[in-house]
């Protein structure tokens, strides 16, 4: 574990906070949603005990997968998985599920329907934030307590900045990429002679996982974009032809 003084704690307490902004900035969304329904006075109380729940659940998720990256070959999985997350969101218009979230009537089941959203949709935030905590629950609890209220409150400006500002989006694909080359390299399956051979050998394996994940997502976006512009035009042409008919 990093010591508090250290600016290795201090990278990785940044690391874990952008993780919460990029992956978990549709909490927010989650959260309107799941208290939508809810009397004007019961919303702040659906707000602040849905977060805590949520915030909660998470601890207790990225705890048990702190422990399960002990095992071996289980940080070259999850780095994988990891891969994959900053693959994917770089590519455009994927589905956020939002339109399965129904608002609660009552109290509890709106804190119920935000705690249970979240812990469905943050399984690529736990297996992030895990990857770059090294191991400690210290750095996993401050980081997390220190985002959700930017996630929360601030999740629009960050939207709107990741909306006007695409590079915002590819920078924190990347660093999805950096800890997963990192976990690869860490993982206790993977041969010695790699980390203590190679010159900077953390530093190469984080480089090189950052710059797959951004060649590779913007490879799949530019071949999903041509596809997405003949969808979109295919119903036009199928209205002008029924259109033409008698």
């Amino acid at each position: 574990m990093p010591e508090l003084t250290s600016s290795l704690f201090w990278i990785a307490v940044l690391q874990i906070i952008i993780i919460d902004i990029m992956l978990g900035g549709d909490n927010a969304v989650v959260i309107a949603l799941a208290c939508r329904k809810l009397p004007p006075e019961q919303r702040k109380k659906g707000i602040f005990w849905g977060v805590v729940g949520a915030i909660g659940l998470r601890v207790v998720m990225i705890f048990f997968a702190l422990k399960l990256l002990a095992v071996p070959y289980l940080k070259i999985v999850g780095g994988l998985l990891l891969f994959w997350i900053g693959i994917k969101l770089m590519l455009p218009d994927h589905d956020d599920g939002h339109g399965n979230i129904d608002g609660g009537t009552t109290l509890m089941a709106a804190i119920k329907t935000i705690v249970v959203a979240d812990a469905v949709m943050s399984l690529d935030n736990v297996i992030a934030v895990a990857g770059a905590s090294h191991g400690s629950m210290v750095l996993v609890t401050f980081g997390i307590l220190v985002s959700i209220p930017i996630v929360v409150w601030g999740s629009k400006l960050v939207l709107t900045l990741m909306d006007r500002f695409p590079v915002v989006i590819t920078l924190g694909a990347a660093l999805l990429g950096w800890i997963a080359g990192g976990m690869l390299l860490s993982d206790r399956a993977t041969p010695e002679v790699l980390s203590k051979g190679i010159p900077y050998a953390h530093y190469l394996f984080a480089a090189a996982g950052a710059v797959l994940v951004v060649v590779v997502g913007k490879w799949l976006g530019s071949r999903r974009a041509p596809r997405a512009s003949v969808e979109l035009a295919a119903p036009n042409s199928t209205k002008t032809t029924e259109g033409d008919l008698p």
